[in-house]
């Protein structure tokens, strides 16, 4: 079962603390988080952004993607921001050195197993990471483990697989983060897609990890 592995005895770190005192440093500490795995940590609510920048600003390769919906107000309609892993924000980062990513404002705590934090495959976090640049409508759904996986031939995201989706006649492309059992959606053309096989995922139980 997943948990969130906290870092205790924390009171006492500043919260600038590991940020580089040089530019050269800095640009050492992202070159070498591109060779880290991707881990996902826990934060606060409403702390996405701010964590997100704080570990930006520590050198690290942090990830909050966020999808575009439409609120109704008293006048007006207005587009917002929201997250697609709300309470989650994704980072590259050294397992074994993980205290500067533990002090950043609003972390909780990394998610794993017992007390070991559980990489995110590459290939999840980089088929997100196309479906939020594809400029595809993408939102937030129901996470799924089982379904026709489909290969998309055509349009900004050729070359991906995922489980497609019906809703309301319009195809969907289901990518998940199964370490979060949480899925995103892209809407695809039903032309861009060819059925390749049947996936099925079990995924084990997820905590989030405290240490």
């Amino acid at each position: 079962m997943t948990n969130v592995i906290r870092s205790g005895n924390l009171d006492k770190v500043p919260s600038n603390y590991m940020i580089p005192g040089h530019a050269t440093d800095l640009e050492d500490m992202e070159q070498r988080s591109l060779s880290w795995p991707w881990f996902a940590v826990r934060v606060r609510s409403n702390y996405e952004r701010v964590a997100e920048q704080h570990l930006a600003d520590r050198g690290y390769q942090p990830f909050a993607p966020s999808y575009k919906v439409e609120r109704q107000w008293s006048d007006r309609k207005k587009e917002i921001d929201q997250f697609l892993f709300p309470g989650y924000v994704f980072c590259r980062l050294n397992p074994q050195d993980r205290l500067p990513v533990l002090s950043v404002p609003g972390v909780v705590g990394l998610v794993g197993f017992g007390k070991i934090p559980a990489p995110i495959p590459d290939e999840e976090m980089q088929r997100i990471e196309r479906c939020v640049q594809s400029g595809l409508l993408v939102k937030p759904w129901p996470y799924l483990a089982v379904g026709q996986t489909v290969l998309i031939e055509k349009g900004p995201l050729s070359g991906m697989e995922g489980i497609l989706a019906d809703e309301k006649g319009q195809c969907r492309l289901i990518v998940s983060v199964n370490l979060l059992r949480r899925s995103v959606a892209a809407e695809v053309e039903r032309a861009w897609v060819r059925p390749i096989h049947s996936s099925l995922f079990r995924p084990g139980e997820r905590k989030d990890l405290r240490a």
